[in-house]
């Protein structure tokens, strides 16, 4: 059979828009050339060593396989371009071709050989889905099953679906489709580790102004009489250090820079009556050490 120069240039730019390797593109050029000359034997020769080398992707097969097809019908030779429409059915059951100039003879072998081969295919595809659901492979199992129900969704063999097997095909697939989908579900995060709480409060120690997340105390009280004598002629700065405990009482009191003798005992004395709202850690009353500058005045001459 001799196919229009048309046909043929359709048949081949279709081949030449798929992806190729540069070799790959040489010989479909090549063959091109062959068969608009109708030279089909010379250029099914080429197209069966381009196929037979390999490395082509499934839309680059299937456009090979489809010119092959072409090369084939037009040699007389209907029982191996038949074979060659199941070997690509079977690779793609659900492939067609979408060249709008194919005549209808061809069109109709690809349309027969799948209602032929589809069902076998589909139940197939189910075995090979269950088996990997037995072996507990969900995800397999779940592009298996999805496999099969695609099938089934095929209007080439709708009137099929609706009787057994393929009907009780369907329910089946579906059901193991949803089990295989919950069943490859990652399983939920872990909750995420509580933070370690902060540590507690040393409440033995006795922190200071250079704790940084110390918070200070607060004073409520802190005062001392006027301080004045006739020992001194200038005044004196002293200074008195107290531990405030978590009471906001002073625990203890010492002069770190005496003023006078006499006076010191007086300041001490003073000091310990102070009262503070606690120093905190945390929200936690601490101790804390705080110092605290005196002055001493000269008892100013009598008139």
């Amino acid at each position: 059979m001799i196919w229009s120069a048309r046909l043929a240039a359709c048949v081949l730019v279709a081949l030449l828009l798929v992806p190729a390797r540069p070799a790959a593109q040489d010989a479909l050029a090549a063959a091109r050339d062959l068969y608009a000359s109708a030279a089909y034997g010379d250029a099914l020769a080429m197209l069966n060593s381009l196929a037979a080398a390999g490395g082509h992707s499934l839309q680059q097969r299937q456009a090979i396989d489809l010119y092959r097809t072409l090369c084939l019908v037009a040699l007389g030779r209907k029982a191996e371009a038949d074979e060659m429409v199941e070997s690509m059915i079977e690779e793609d059951p659900l492939y067609r071709p979408q060249l709008d100039d194919l005549p209808p003879r061809i069109r109709h072998a690809f349309t027969d050989t799948r209602k032929r081969l589809l069902p076998g295919i589909i139940q197939k595809q189910y075995a090979q889905a269950k088996a990997a659901f037995d072996r507990k492979e969900y995800p397999v199992a779940e592009r298996g099953f999805k496999q099969v129900l695609t099938g089934l969704a095929d209007p080439d063999i709708a009137p099929e679906t609706t009787a057994p097997p393929l009907a009780d095909l369907r329910t089946l697939a579906e059901g193991f489709h949803d089990l295989s989908a919950k069943a490859a579900e990652p399983p939920p995060l872990p909750p995420a580790p509580a933070p370690a709480p902060a540590p507690a409060p040393d409440l033995t120690r006795i922190y200071g102004i250079d704790d940084r997340n110390v918070v200070p105390p607060r004073t409520i009280r802190q005062r001392i009489p006027p301080l004045r004598t006739k020992i001194v002629g200038d005044p004196v700065q002293g200074v008195v250090e107290v531990v405030i405990g978590q009471s906001g009482a002073v625990d203890s009191v010492r002069m770190v820079v005496p003023t006078h003798g006499p006076l010191d005992h007086l300041v001490l004395n003073e000091a310990k009556k102070w009262q503070y709202e606690p120093a905190t850690l945390d929200g936690m009353p601490v101790r804390f050490r705080k110092q605290v500058r005196v002055s001493v005045q000269p008892t100013p001459p009598e008139p």
